[in-house]
């Protein structure tokens, strides 16, 4: 079948041959490495075949980069430090609170309220708990707080999508594996999931670029198992990469509605997603039992 994420797969492509480039690499070499044919490797390189999950995980671990690297993230001039309190990841199935500083917490609170234009950095510090030259010790802008903050919210969500990937064995269950866990972020950690989403707009054009690279990082993930489970049989959409799109979007809306003194935690939404995802991409258990 014809791979429908052409724009994930010349992304993909045009990466592994920059990082390769710099690693001083022949097509050769990498492909040694990654015990793969010359020809299998530059299909890859120029975006005319897909790439399963593991393959792009053993091209970040060949290239020393981070997954995200591959989908262009980190690129240009506006990398970011690392994020300030990103903890490990034990159990991507629980969340705790974030320890945000004072000064995000403030930016947070000021963010939701009034919005990145509506903010100003008196009412962020009055929130933090600072004076406003206290609050410039810390963070030079309102940007640099947004920006801290996205990035914070994306390095998290990473590193859980990449645990929740791991647990899986095959397409179904890293499908919904990824679902479940970007159903629990929007709702356990829906401030931040809401800030990223409706912000994105007030970030300056360098920091934009790398975000919106992340997060197509972490659609991508979900494009690879849908288009790895309609290749082994187990989907029957005719449409996976619109499938992919619907069911990324409708987790990161979690966090324009989910309450949590509503009617079902968190945890019970995520379980209703897993079982709308798997319509969406049309899995039928019977189907995959007779394979």
């Amino acid at each position: 079948m014809t791979d429908p994420t052409p724009d994930h797969r010349s992304a993909l492509g045009l990466a592994v041959r920059a990082l390769r480039h710099r690693r001083g690499l022949t097509l050769r070499q990498l492909a040694d490495v990654l015990g793969v044919s010359s020809a299998t490797l530059s299909a890859i390189e120029n975006g005319k075949t897909g790439v399963s999950s593991e393959r792009v995980a053993h091209l970040a671990e060949a290239l020393e980069v981070p997954v995200d690297h591959l989908f262009g993230a980190g690129d240009g001039p506006a990398g970011a430090a690392p994020p300030r309190s990103v903890p490990s990841v034990e159990d991507w199935r629980h969340l705790p609170p974030l320890e945000l500083d004072a000064a995000l917490a403030g930016a947070l609170s000021s963010f939701l309220e009034f919005g990145y234009h509506g903010a100003t950095m008196r009412t962020i510090a009055e929130r933090a708990g600072l004076s406003v030259p206290g609050l410039y010790h810390y963070y030079a802008s309102k940007q640099e707080m947004l920006v801290a903050l996205l990035d914070l919210t994306m390095h998290d969500l990473q590193a859980r999508t990449a645990a929740a990937l791991a647990e899986g064995h095959d397409p179904v269950s890293r499908f919904t594996h990824l679902v479940e866990c970007l159903a629990l972020y929007h709702t356990h950690r829906r401030e931040l999931a809401f800030v990223g989403a409706s912000e994105m707009r007030s970030l300056e054009p360098g920091a934009r670029e790398r975000v919106a690279a992340l997060r197509r990082a972490e659609q991508a993930l979900v494009d690879v198992e849908v288009e790895a489970g309609v290749r082994a049989g187990v989907f029957a959409t005719t449409r996976p990469h619109e499938a992919a799109r619907a069911v990324v979007t409708m987790c990161t809306a979690l966090a324009q509605w989910f309450r949590r003194d509503g009617a079902a935690t968190a945890e019970q939404v995520a379980e209703q997603y897993v079982d709308f995802a798997l319509g969406l991409v049309r899995h039928d258990p019977s189907r995959a039992a007779q394979r």
